[in-house]
């Protein structure tokens, strides 16, 4: 397989720090978030800016494309909605108290409910927001051609008409966020995760067994199942109808930072250096990854192949028998982030650039065909 590559140079602050990256469904335009606190959209082919998105106040921590839509979460504790198209803010909800560290936004799908049925849950998109200050927000997600609006008030339990829940439970901050259909799932710095009901606001499940923070959480609502990474350097599976905890998963040795999952496999990643492949039914070890040298900052997997970053390089695997095919990207200063979406792969790193570090995305086009560039 024949690889296409070229970099896009990002003009930051020497300081700041890539906190996100989104490369867009329909593979055309590459979103950034920063520490510096702003958002910037590229054309994928081009590496033009499209769009230098200026609005919040603080460091942009999460955001998530809908559609011509994006939404953010900032330190300025305010979710923002933008229009990708014209690159303007459309809304801006207020109501947390700290910083909005995770985000999600859940579409309609059937769901099937206690009497047999399957019924579409939600009725319509939902954005979900995890906070420092211990609480989760629900929204609706507003249609285009509504009015712009604005509420930044602190707080408050009358955030404005798209609000809709306030999630309260947790007794330290809210580090991570998964939701699909009618079940949100939220990790948190107190030990526990806990399993909700975005529509009613109802706290389900409290499950308890980490040990210390929860850094990392992903769903699965197809078997009922969430999976969840901590700083006691364990993955545990629980099952998300009753709350039993199915598998513990021991190795890592350190804070299991990040997770993924496929419909074979289930990846984490920790401060260790390494990454691990488990069987997602049955909490299983297929293969551990183990080439890197410091603690594992992102990946990203699918059915094939994995791509980490770390210690200055970023690193391809094959994930069917666990073997590194190769180094994709060395001798850079930091890896921040990689995604991926069908034959492309954009990753956002610190490197040395004329003897001065910049911030650099580098884009890959795996296909082999039909690509402009060459090594």
């Amino acid at each position: 397989m024949t690889t296409a590559h070229r970099t896009i140079p990002v003009e930051e602050p020497s300081a700041s720090v890539i906190t996100s990256l989104v490369l867009s469904k329909d593979a055309n335009r590459i979103i950034t978030a920063s520490d510096d606190n702003t958002i910037k959209v590229y054309d994928l082919l081009s590496g033009e800016l499209r769009h230098d998105l200026r609005g919040h106040e603080g460091g942009v921590w999460a955001i998530v494309e809908t559609g011509d839509w994006l939404v953010s979460g900032s330190t300025d504790r305010t979710v923002r909605i933008w229009d990708l198209e014209g690159g303007r803010c459309l809304h801006v909800f207020g109501g947390h108290t700290s910083t909005v560290r995770v985000m999600a936004v859940v579409q309609p799908e059937w769901v099937a409910m206690e009497d047999g049925t399957r019924e579409q849950w939600p009725k319509e998109p939902l954005i979900v927001s995890g906070s420092r200050d211990h609480t989760m927000r629900v929204w609706t997600l507003p249609k285009p051609g509504d009015s712009s609006f604005s509420c930044v008030d602190e707080g408050t339990e009358d955030a404005g008409p798209y609000h809709l829940q306030h999630l309260q439970g947790h007794e330290h901050a809210v580090r991570a966020l998964a939701a699909r259909g009618r079940t949100v799932v939220s990790g948190s710095y107190d030990y526990t995760v806990r399993v909700w009901d975005p529509i009613t606001g109802q706290c389900r499940l409290v499950l308890v067994g980490h040990t210390e923070k929860v850094y990392s959480v992903v769903l699965d609502p197809i078997y009922e199942k969430a999976y969840s990474g901590s700083m006691d350097g364990t993955v545990r599976i629980w099952d998300t109808k009753y709350g039993q905890r199915l598998h513990t998963l021991t190795g890592h040795t350190s804070l299991v930072g990040l997770l993924g999952i496929s419909p074979t496999y289930l990846v984490s990643a920790a401060a260790d250096s390494t990454l691990r492949v488990w069987n997602p039914e049955t909490g299983a070890l297929l293969h551990v990854l183990a080439e890197h040298t410091g603690a594992v900052t992102c990946f990203y997997h699918d059915e094939v192949k994995v791509l980490s970053g770390s210690d200055g390089s970023l690193k391809l695997w094959d994930i069917r028998d666990g073997s590194c095919t190769r180094d994709v990207l060395t001798n850079v200063i930091g890896i921040w982030q990689v995604a991926c979406v069908g034959r492309w792969c954009v990753t956002a790193s610190n490197q040395k650039v004329g003897g001065q570090s910049k911030t650099v995305l580098d884009v890959w086009d795996f296909s082999g065909e039909g690509a402009d560039w060459v090594d």
